[in-house]
């Protein structure tokens, strides 16, 4: 199966969520809800292993991969607020989950290594968290599989050539409308595995389990808000291909409006009004924040309304754009470490950089809540960008990847409010992105708030310089797309030490190394 072009609401703006990482907890959570569904019964033990070699094995417990896969287990979403308790609930209910540090081959690393175990079943299988909140499930019982979490899955276990030729002719009678079929064999054993827009009806499942030779059907619901189908022909994937095919003649954010009703076959307003919905839980947020947080596992107190304090006493060097961006963000990473409800944009460790900057803009310019949805639309067009040809995983590509992407987001999103063109747009991201370059991940004491605040605050001002820079005709020099293939290059050169390991950088200061011990 071809890989399915990324959607800004997939893979870029999102998941709507609860922890400190979407890579750890959201991703945690959608796997954990995908393995709640692969065993009949009630489950009752899981034991999960992770690579020593691997980001998880040091981060874990303390980026919150362990609540986040519990709470999928429960049955609880990316959002629940009950994710903060779920490791006690599952023990309250019976739930035995394990996690391990394990030698085995692990091609990513962000990999999780599963056995389920219901009071009928034991299912075995490996999936990877790939950055942002995506998933991908690898192998199920031996089995290579694809499942990302965009289809409703079914999965047809046979003994025999004969029985896989029998679930063929049941799935041609009835005519049911299939997206995809991928085949995959093991011994002598065979997997169909059926990608579909609607989920089995269960008279057809029965069917199938009734067919001598088929031992298992699991179904699988999608996790992701916006489901993929056969024979997606989007506009575009890169921003050249954009900005040949449509020049000026729509702004970012039209483009955005265009390209996602494509993705997702709904119409624009419907696209509009998904981004109006996700702006208002950001607004949320930030408004959250600035009134006070509270959480005892964290490092970092609350200090968002201490810039304001500042601001009104005339403490600060003018300039209330930034001033307020940086309380803003400020606010976001505060709500995103008491636990409270955040939205990856495009990651959790980068939730503050592109809300911050775009809602303060709003606020200081006085621009309405529309024009706010313009600049997230614009800003989520870039992010596609890098989305489609790179990663939102600090663990394959350094912080330049989180923070650095949130700021050219941001700086395009900053373009739309001020009317620019759509190439002002890309050129500002593409400036914005060259000027991160190479940045690492070293959170300390293993929690995503230092020096992750720092950099989503970077993010805001860089962001604002480089819009204003584009606005003014500053010659990009390197085009966005070339600027991400590199920018992707470089991330993969950085030792894993300075990929959200724990392992370099501030982390292992003599300071970083005190606070580890005292927060573990």
């Amino acid at each position: 199966m071809k890989r399915q072009p990324a959607s800004i609401f997939n893979d870029v703006i999102g998941p709507v969520m609860r922890g400190p990482s979407s890579s750890h907890t959201a991703a945690a959570s959608r796997i954990g809800l995908l393995a709640n569904q692969m065993v009949e019964g009630k489950l009752k033990k899981v034991l999960v292993e992770f690579h020593p070699k691997g980001s998880l094995a040091t981060t874990y417990h303390g980026q919150g991969s362990d609540i986040g896969l519990v709470g999928g287990l429960l049955g609880y979403n990316t959002e629940d607020e009950r994710l903060v308790k779920s490791i006690s609930m599952a023990k309250e209910l019976g739930l035995d989950v394990s996690f391990n540090i394990v030698e085995y081959e692990a091609h990513h690393p962000n990999t999780y290594r599963l056995k389920i175990f219901s009071h009928k079943e034991e299912i075995s299988a490996t999936a990877i968290s790939t950055g942002g909140g995506m998933i991908k499930v690898e192998n199920i019982n031996g089995f290579p599989v694809e499942i990302a979490g965009d289809f409703n899955e079914t999965l047809i276990f046979c003994s025999t050539n004969k029985s896989a030729q029998d679930v063929e002719k049941i799935l041609e009678k009835e005519n049911f409308q299939v997206e995809y079929i991928q085949k995959s064999s093991k011994e002598k054993e065979i997997l169909i595995n059926l990608k579909t827009l609607k989920a089995f009806d269960e008279s057809l499942s029965i069917k199938l389990k009734e067919i001598e030779g088929v031992f298992s059907v699991i179904k699988l619901s999608p996790v992701l808000p916006v489901m993929s189908s056969k024979d997606l022909n989007v506009p575009f994937l890169t921003a050249g291909e954009m900005l040949e095919k449509y020049g000026d003649d729509k702004s970012l954010y039209e483009l955005a409006l265009l390209y996602e009703s494509i993705r997702g076959k709904i119409t624009e307003d419907e696209v509009y009004n998904k981004m109006k919905k996700i702006v208002e839980i950001m607004n949320d947020s930030v408004r959250k924040g600035l009134s006070g947080t509270e959480y005892e596992d964290r490092i970092l107190g609350p200090q968002s309304h201490l810039i304001q304090e500042a601001m009104d006493n005339q403490k600060l060097l003018p300039g209330d754009l930034m001033n307020t961006v940086i309380s803003y963000i400020t606010s976001m990473m505060e709500v995103k470490s008491s636990m409270g409800v955040i939205v990856a944009a495009p990651t959790a460790g980068s939730c503050g950089g592109l809300p911050g900057t775009i809602i303060g803009a709003c606020d200081v310019m006085q621009l309405s809540t529309d024009e706010m949805v313009k600049g997230m639309l614009a800003s989520g067009m870039i992010g596609l960008f890098i989305a489609q040809s790179a990663t939102f995983a600090a663990e394959v590509g350094g912080c330049q990847v989180e923070c650095g992407t949130g700021s050219s987001m941001a700086a395009a999103g900053l373009v739309q409010l001020m009317g620019g063109s759509a190439k002002q747009g890309v050129d500002a991201a593409a400036m914005a992105l060259q000027n991160v370059m190479g940045m690492v991940c070293d959170t300390v004491g293993d929690r995503v708030e230092v020096p992750c605040l720092g950099k989503n605050v970077m993010a805001g001002a860089n962001a604002i310089a480089c819009a204003n820079m584009a606005l003014a005709g500053f010659d990009k020099v390197i085009p966005l797309d070339e600027t991400i293939e590199s920018m992707y290059k470089v991330g993969q050169m950085l030792p894993s030490e300075l990929r959200c390991t724990g392992k370099g950088g501030l982390a292992v200061t003599p300071t970083g190394i005190k606070i580890f011990e005292e927060m573990n």
